[in-house]
């Protein structure tokens, strides 16, 4: 029995090593008491690894609950390895790779001379996140340029839940200029940006770490 467990634990601490080694810990990096605080890391995108770029960059985000009432949350994201004094965007998202689902534009994020940067947003970062649309309604055509433009409507969904984060060049000059390739995608506030850079694909499609938290 004790030759058995011994067996267990090596063989167990080795699949934990190869997970760590392919960058797949999504999972087992999202720790916390899943009440007040939650930290996990973001990684380089599926289109950065295809592109072979940003081979240094990595993110670390910190969810934190800091009222009483739980009414809203504090996500705290520090980035490392990016491109220097290069502007981000920063979505919430459905799934972390293509075709992303639905998707809310959080806010920007800037990096410093040295490629790092760090920002905090305040919002509904937890199980509970998610987008409804109980019936269509007209929407304003504000952004109207290809090949992304405005739509006038939207369409109807059920509540759909959204676990994941992604951070995208605002500029696919940007994107080209870090090798990544001057794709454009509808990922900023004028809906040209570049590729998306980190993300949360080290977490299952369905068990984003956003659900983790507030449970």
């Amino acid at each position: 029995m004790q030759l058995a467990c011994k067996k267990w634990l090596v063989t167990g601490l080795a699949a934990v090593s190869g997970l760590v080694a392919l960058g797949l810990t999504g999972p087992l990096a999202a720790q916390g008491s899943g009440k007040d605080q939650i930290n996990f890391n973001l990684v380089r995108s599926q289109a950065a690894t295809a592109a072979k770029c940003l081979p240094k960059a990595t993110a670390n985000v910190t969810i934190e609950n800091r009222n009483l009432q739980q009414a809203v949350e504090t996500l705290t994201l520090k980035a490392h390895g990016l491109p220097p004094n290069t502007d981000f965007d920063f979505f919430v998202i459905q799934v972390p790779n293509k075709p992303f689902g639905l998707s809310w534009y959080q806010g920007d994020f800037e990096t410093n001379s040295s490629g790092a940067g760090q920002q905090s947003y305040v919002g509904r970062f937890s199980v509970e996140t998610f987008i409804v649309a109980p019936g269509t309604a007209p929407a304003p055509d504000v952004f109207n340029q290809p090949p992304f433009p405005d739509a006038t409507s939207n369409p109807t969904t059920a509540p759909v839940q959204t676990y994941h984060l992604g951070l995208w060049f605002n500029s696919p000059k940007d994107a080209a200029k870090a090798g990544c390739g001057a794709t454009v995608t509808p990922f900023n506030g004028e809906h040209n940006a570049g590729i998306q850079a980190l993300s949360s694909r080290n977490f299952p499609d369905n068990n984003g770490p956003l659900r983790s938290f507030g449970q």
